[in-house]
């Protein structure tokens, strides 16, 4: 099996189609920002302690009230059925025999309920939403969530306009091949909804509040990177902000997440959780993360990766990786849990 996430994505694009590959893989425009979410984390230095004595590492984390294993969720990807026939089955049961917390994209190629069911009672699932343009639409997917179980939404904001990727039109890769639908949308939406999911231009914190008041659980804000949209998230009643910038695939050239993180965490100043996605693929990426503020981190596309290499066995792997990665990382900072990764770790690389 592969020994890091870097093989595991190099045998996905050998067995997945060449326009798979390009869809899961590729960014917006010239791609600017999704290679600099990766190379970001590489400008930044790792300063360790020493003689601190922790023999074993705690990497347990709580969130929301709900308990991982692991400061690693799985971000919401959507069709995992182009990677694998089962799709998001197997992304869930890697999950819950990993005790990672799965957040699953509106977008799925399985149904919530189905998800649900496949990952067992042990699995904490949250559900990613785009506001659709019909709110008797974005209710509906609320309830559905809500009655498989989810513990919270994630309101994906960043997707008011959608991005230009290049290598989806190069390819012609413009909706999900025939057999392949939006499950969620399934009897909630048209024709064209089980097939391409819609945007809402207007999208604003009206909405945000409408959704306050329309269910319980918590909302996690993903896609915002400005410290005055954390502030406004923060004061609008908003339990979590995942810093985001859709994985490079929207607005090219933004900057990449960890580069935006730390002024997010301390506008939000620990009243709720900040998470960051985007560009992490070793222990250490998580660790700088940590340190810069993020209470954990979601992984996206090597997930998929994962699935298309080896199923569940694959994604349990990947996630099994950045696990093992995060505790040594951890102990050679001299770090005996979560809480003990501080600011001072971390060291922007001279220029």
């Amino acid at each position: 099996m592969p020994l890091s996430i870097r093989e595991f994505e190099a045998l996905a694009r050998d067995r997945l189609p060449a326009d798979v590959y390009d869809f899961v893989a590729g960014g917006a425009e010239d791609e600017v920002t999704l290679r600099a979410n990766e190379s970001a984390f590489g400008r930044l230095r790792l300063l360790p302690r020493v003689l601190r004595g922790p023999a074993t590492r705690e990497l347990g984390v709580s969130l929301l009230g709900m308990d991982a294993t692991m400061p690693v969720l799985i971000a919401p990807t959507a069709f995992h059925r182009l990677a694998h026939p089962e799709g998001e089955k197997l992304t869930a049961r890697a999950a819950a025999a990993a005790g990672a917390i799965m957040i699953v994209s509106m977008g799925s190629t399985v149904a919530i309920e189905d998800i649900a069911d496949a990952g067992g009672q042990s699995l904490a699932l949250w559900f990613q939403l785009y506001v659709q343009p019909d709110w008797a639409v974005t209710e509906a997917l609320v309830r559905r969530a809500e009655r498989a179980g989810c513990r919270a939404l994630v309101v994906t904001v960043d997707l008011t306009v959608f991005g230009r990727r290049e290598r989806d039109h190069r390819n012609g890769f413009h909706d999900l091949p025939e057999g392949l639908h939006c499950e969620n949308l399934r009897g909630i939406a048209g024709e064209r909804g089980v097939r391409q999911i819609e945007s809402t231009p207007e999208l604003s914190w009206e909405h945000i509040d409408r959704l306050r008041a329309t269910t319980a659980l918590p909302i996690v804000l993903k896609g915002l990177m400005h410290p005055l949209d954390a502030v406004m998230a923060v004061g609008h009643g908003v339990s979590g902000v995942i810093v985001s910038n859709h994985g490079g695939r929207q607005l090219d050239t933004a900057m990449a997440t960890i580069d935006a993180l730390p002024d997010v965490a301390e506008a939000v100043n620990g009243r709720i959780p900040v998470l960051l996605d985007g560009g992490v693929r070793r222990g250490t990426d998580v660790v700088k993360a940590l340190a810069l503020g993020a209470s954990a981190v979601a992984v996206g596309r090597p997930v998929i990766w994962g699935l298309a290499v080896a199923g569940a066995a694959g994604v349990t792997q990947v996630l099994e990786l950045l696990r093992d990665e995060t505790d040594r990382a951890l102990g050679l900072c001299g770090c005996a849990c979560l809480h003990e990764v501080t600011r001072d770790l971390v060291q922007a690389a001279p220029c």
